[in-house]
């Protein structure tokens, strides 16, 4: 892959990529994240050219430079076209881990692993006493990430379904795709003090005309296991690709969540009763064996 730029210019063009990324997705001060966005080149997660920019609304359109630096924008690439899988928003992501701040040392689940862009983000951020497990469901994509991963010591790729990892405790797990409930390994495997950010959503009745089915309405969530329960924060209004696999599949609770989107509070929710009585008129959403309530939980 040829490039106009040398790759100390390639250098320097991925710094001040990090430097607007992190200012787009208003994050002040970071530099540990702001070091991972400038340090992994996000061209070898993208295959080779042409690559596909997706537009919103109009599908996708072949980028007419084979240049790598035009991939350090804010911009959706196609990884997946036909599924509507991308490398998603870098602004959405730099905020989401901003959100989920994985620490050397720990063990991180990055599920919806794709070709492994935002997995190498974390197996920077958590260094090399620290691990990833990648999880991709799609054969193809898991296959790519092996390869792109294959010189970072501290990541373990696994082709599987999302919903059923992690199998070990874990400090934080990563969810990059829609689904209309946590898993409970997302919530099981959650040590002390663990992170969980998923995108909880309601997919559209149709798939998209360009592939793949993505939310009719979505929350970026972030759950923190308290010692006296799971702390929400609102991550803000966000659309993803929906689940593959057995969370793909239409949930009991799929009516009740769409109209908790459309009745609005899902930014005042402060925590996810997991396996509980949901306190009575102090839910947003009460769900089969969960719930989002307004309740803060105390440290």
């Amino acid at each position: 892959m040829s490039s106009a730029f040398s790759p100390d210019e390639l250098a320097v063009i991925r710094r001040a990529y990090a430097k607007q990324i992190l200012a787009l997705s208003s994050v002040a001060d970071d530099p540990e994240l702001e070091e991972a966005f400038a340090t992994v080149p996000r061209e070898r997660f993208l295959g080779a050219p042409p690559w596909q920019i997706s537009r919103a609304g109009r599908g996708y359109e072949a980028v007419a430079s084979h240049d790598p630096a035009v991939l350090y924008q804010d911009a959706l690439f196609a990884l997946a076209s036909e599924k509507g899988v991308n490398n998603g928003s870098p602004s959405l992501h730099a905020r989401c881990l901003h959100a989920l701040s994985p620490r050397e040392g720990e063990r991180v689940a990055h599920i919806g692993a794709g070709t492994g862009y935002y997995t190498a983000l974390l197996a920077h951020l958590v260094g090399p006493k620290g691990h990833v497990l990648a999880v991709e469901f799609d054969p193809a994509l898991a296959e790519r990430a092996r390869a792109n991963l294959a010189d970072r010591a501290n990541v373990t790729v696994v082709q599987g379904d999302g919903a059923e990892w992690p199998r070990e405790d874990v400090d934080a797990v990563y969810v990059n795709f829609a689904a209309e409930r946590p898993a409970e390994a997302w919530i099981e495997r959650l040590k002390p003090n663990g992170r969980l950010i998923f995108p909880l959503g309601v997919p559209r009745p149709k798939p998209s005309p360009w592939g793949g089915t993505h939310t009719l309405h979505g929350a970026g969530l972030c759950v923190t296991r308290k010692r006296t329960g799971l702390a929400v924060r609102w991550l803000g209004q966000v659309s993803f690709v929906c689940a593959e696999g057995r969370l793909s599949q239409p949930g009991e609770d799929r009516r009740a969540l769409q109209a908790a989107f459309e009745t609005g509070g899902m930014e005042f929710v402060r925590s996810l009763v997991w396996r509980e009585g949901a306190p009575p008129g102090r839910c947003c959403f009460t769900g089969s064996g969960w719930a989002l309530s307004y309740d803060p939980v105390e440290d």
